[in-house]
């Protein structure tokens, strides 16, 4: 079964329009990467300043595969959920919008859809 990788990020109120910017702008980074399955950014609601950015991979490998290719090569063209890969080469990299995270792991174990019908 796949595995997800929820990046939890905190963000101060006066970041969270930056940081849901930047991940617009990120649109189409990972869908096209092997092994991809479901992206969310999930937005704090109360009782936290944590985003949950949630990724769900066929398997660790793929997953390790893009953090090593594309992942990293969009954040060093740009800052995580930059604004691009821009063609400037002494552009200054614009300051993260989170001040922490923290990666946890999971496997599916089980998973349910709605029925069809």
């Amino acid at each position: 079964m796949s595995i997800v990788k929820i990046n939890a990020l905190t963000v101060p109120d006066e970041q969270r329009e930056v940081l849901e910017q930047r991940f617009a702008s990120r649109a189409g980074s990972v869908e096209n990467s092997d092994g991809f399955e479901w992206f969310e950014l999930l937005r704090p609601v109360e009782g936290t300043d944590q985003y949950l950015v949630y990724t769900r991979w066929r398997s660790e490998e793929d997953f390790q595969a893009w953090m090593e290719g594309p992942m990293k090569a969009a954040h060093q063209g740009g800052g995580a959920g930059g604004a691009g890969g821009g063609a400037g080469g002494g552009a200054e990299r614009p300051k993260p919008a989170a001040t922490g995270s923290s990666v946890w792991s999971f496997e599916v174990v089980q998973q349910a859809a709605p029925k069809q019908g």
